[in-house]
C-alpha cells in the first residue's frame, strides 16, 4: 500500500473480492489488513510507544493499526499510496481528537522525503522490504526504533546470525547499521484477504554511534565474500573475475594515490543505501549467493594463471592477506561482523579497496 505502482486489478474469477469499509483490497499493492485486535494491541505494546514520540506508519490502510498508534503516541504520520485509503483513513477520524494529530502523506514511500519522526510502526507490503528498510536505515536524524511486519523468510534473513541457513549480506549490512531482534510470528490468517505466507514483527534499532568503517567498501567486500559463501575465501579470492576487479581498483587507487580516510559517514551510507536495497531485490535477496549455489558463469570461477608473472604477483599479495588473518580456509558463512571488519582493514591496510 505505501510503495510500488498503482496497477489496474482485472476482476477476480471464481473468488471471493475482500473489503473494508466497502473498499475491496488489491493484493499486487500488499493490501492484506490486520483483522486480529489482539495482535494489533500486541504491536503497539512491544514497540514501546512514548507519549512524546511522533510515530511513522507505512501503509496504514483503514487505519486500525493507526488509531492504535494515535491513542499510545503523540503523533502519526501515515504514508499511503492507494488514494483510495487516503480518503477512508481521513474519513475514518474527521471530527474525531485524533484528527489533529494525523498527517497524511498519500505517496510512494521509497519516492518520499521523510520527515522527522521518532519510531517507525508498520505493516508494510512485503515486495519493499528491503528497498525500504535501508531507506529507514539511511534517514537523518536517526529515529529510536522500528518495528515492521515482514514476510517470516526476510525477517529471518534480517536476524540470522553466522552459521544459520539464512545468513547473508542482508544480515551482515543490516547487523551493521542496527541490532536487530525477533518479536513475534504472525500467522497468514491474522490478515484479511490473508497472504500465502506467514510474517514476523521485527524490532530495527539503528546503532548510535555507527561502526567506524567505510560503507562502500564494507559492501564492496561483502559482496564477494557472499557470492559463494560456502566457498572458502582461499577459493573464492583466486577467482579470476574478482581478482581482475581488485586489480583494477588497486591500480586506480594508486595512480590517483587515493584512501578510503577522511570520508563523510553519514553521508556515504544516505547515498550507498538506497541503492543496497534495490540489489538486494526484496524476498528474491541474494539469489547469487543463496546456499552457494553455482551460478553458471564458469569464466569467473577460474583461477588466475600463475603462469602471468604480474597476475600472479597481485594474486599472492591477495592470500597473503589473507591467511596473515587466519582467513584462507574460513567461509563467509560462518564469518561475524568482527570478522569481516578485521578483515577489511586488513585489505585496506594493503592498499587494496573494494569501491
Amino acid at each position: 500500500m505505501a510503495g510500488g505502482k498503482i496497477r489496474k486489478e482485472r476482476p477476480q474469477r471464481g473468488g471471493a473480492t475482500h473489503f473494508q469499509g466497502g473498499i475491496p483490497f488489491h493484493k499486487s499493492k500488499g493490501q492484506h489488513i490486520l483483522k486480529n485486535p489482539l495482535l494489533v494491541d500486541s504491536i503497539v505494546q512491544k514497540s514501546g510507544i512514548k507519549h512524546t514520540d511522533t510515530i511513522l506508519e507505512i501503509g496504514p490502510g483503514t487505519g486500525n493499526l493507526t488509531k492504535k498508534l494515535l491513542e499510545a503516541g503523540k503523533s502519526v504520520i501515515a504514508v499511503e499510496l492507494d488514494p483510495r485509503m487516503v480518503l477512508e483513513l481521513q474519513r475514518r477520524f474527521q471530527g474525531t481528537p485524533y484528527s489533529s494529530r494525523l498527517k497524511v502523506i498519500q505517496g510512494d514511500v521509497l519516492k518520499c522525503d521523510l520527515p522527522y519522526f521518532d519510531i517507525c510502526v508498520a505493516n508494510i507490503p512485503y515486495q519493499i522490504s528491503s528497498p525500504l528498510t535501508f531507506k529507514l536505515l539511511a534517514h537523518r536524524p536517526l529515529f529510536r526504533c522500528a518495528v515492521i511486519m515482514f514476510q517470516r523468510e526476510f525477517a529471518m534473513r534480517l536476524v540470522a546470525q553466522p552459521g544459520d541457513g539464512l545468513y547473508c549480506r542482508l544480515s551482515v549490512n543490516t547487523q551493521l547499521l542496527a541490532r536487530v531482534n525477533h518479536l513475534l510470528k504472525v500467522g497468514r490468517n491474522n490478515f484479511r484477504p490473508p497472504p500465502k505466507v506467514d510474517s514476523s514483527v521485527v524490532r530495527i534499532e539503528p546503532r548510535k554511534p555507527l561502526p567506524p568503517v567505510n560503507f562502500k567498501e564494507w559492501d564492496g567486500l561483502v559482496r564477494i565474500c557472499f557470492n559463494r559463501k560456502n566457498k572458502t575465501l582461499g577459493a573464492l579470492f583466486r577467482q579470476k573475475g574478482i581478482l581482475a576487479l581488485l586489480e583494477r581498483n588497486y591500480k586506480t587507487l594508486q595512480a590517483l594515490q587515493l584512501t578510503s580516510d577522511g570520508f563523510d559517514q553519514d553521508s556515504e551510507i544516505a547515498q550507498s543505501l538506497s541503492a543496497l536495497g534495490n540489489t538486494l531485490g526484496d524476498m528474491n535477496i541474494d539469489t547469487e549467493e543463496e546456499e552457494g549455489k553455482d551460478n553458471g558463469d564458469e569464466d569467473e570461477d577460474m583461477e588466475m594463471d600463475d603462469g602471468d608473472a604480474k597476475g600472479s604477483e597481485f594474486k599472492n599479495k591477495i592470500l597473503g592477506v589473507l591467511k596473515s588473518g587466519g582467513f584462507e580456509d574460513k567461509r563467509a558463512s560462518k564469518l561475524a561482523q568482527a570478522d569481516f571488519m578485521h578483515l577489511l582493514s586488513l585489505f585496506n591496510k594493503a592498499g587494496i579497496h573494494f569501491s
